[in-house]
């Protein structure tokens, strides 16, 4: 015999079994979305500069988060669409070199944060530097601390930067 009081037991417990199995669904297409979205970066190349801006404006240019795009896990800023877009169609023409390192100490075996307002396009290259003096000693010998650069980039891109 149901009374009133056995009649609101089973609705509680139809309600917490329902929750549960809501619950375990709703983890299920978390865990999808997660397993097909694309990762996200905290790291943002040039300290938010556009990179396209030195080859189009020939000038350092802030870029827009509206105009941002995703490459080899960092996050690069864009001044408008068309900067992006271009990016977007040949990050190896645009991309810094050594992923935004300074170029000098890359070239002396250290992975140092550069100033992105210190800058050169040698070679259809963009190259930063972490000050004046170390662009210019980089400029003295391109040719040899860019390769000395690459070398050494390929030990320590994934090292911390200084």
């Amino acid at each position: 015999m149901f009374t009133r009081r056995n009649v609101l037991q089973l609705i509680a417990v139809s309600a917490v079994i329902g929750g549960v199995a809501g619950s375990i669904e709703g983890l299920a297409q978390v865990r999808a979305v997660a397993q097909t979205s694309p990762p996200t970066t905290d790291r943002i190349a040039l300290k938010g500069y556009d990179p396209v801006a030195y080859f189009t404006l020939s000038t350092p240019t802030p870029g827009i988060a509206e105009y941002d795009y995703v490459h080899d896990g960092v996050r690069y800023f864009f001044a408008n669409a068309q900067h992006r877009d271009m990016f977007k169609a040949n990050p190896e023409k645009y991309a810094p070199q050594f992923g935004g390192a300074c170029a000098n100490n890359m070239a002396n075996g250290l992975r140092r944060e550069s100033d992105p307002t210190v800058w050169a396009i040698m070679g259809d290259k963009l190259y930063v530097f972490a000050g004046v003096a170390g662009a210019d000693r980089f400029r003295k010998e391109a040719d040899v601390a860019a390769i000395k650069a690459a070398s050494n980039w390929k030990t320590l891109k994934d090292a911390p930067t200084q």
